[in-house]
């Protein structure tokens, strides 16, 4: 089955670091753009950041400098490294992978980060 499993929230305070990890089932990996998205209650969810099959990365703006997406082939898994975090990065973040022939988009369950002191 089609399965997306992000990992790795949880809460950390401002300025510390966390890594996030997606691993991916029942889909061509290799073949997918890969991203971040995050969301807070009654918002829009919204790109952090993403990464083709080809290695090209894009940054949303608020996390460039401090995010870094970055993919395993071999071990079907996405990862955001999440440095000096703020708390309005407070959100739940989930997996996306998009096929880059069909466009087909699926989605992981979201995994919870806090920041606070």
């Amino acid at each position: 089955q089609v399965r997306l499993v992000e990992s790795g929230g949880g809460l950390v305070q401002p300025g510390g670091s966390l890594r996030l990890s997606c691993a991916a089932f029942g889909i061509v990996f290799e073949t997918n753009t890969l991203g971040w998205y995050r969301q807070t209650p009654g918002n829009q969810r919204e790109l952090v950041a993403s990464i083709t099959s080809l290695g090209d990365i894009t940054y949303a703006d608020f996390v460039k400098g401090r995010f870094t997406i970055s993919r395993d082939n071999a071990k079907l898994t996405v990862y955001l490294q999440m440095n000096s975090v703020k708390p309005e990065d407070t959100a739940v973040y989930y997996c996306d992978a998009e096929c880059q022939y069909t466009k087909t988009q699926r989605w992981g369950q979201g995994t919870q980060v806090t920041i606070s002191s």
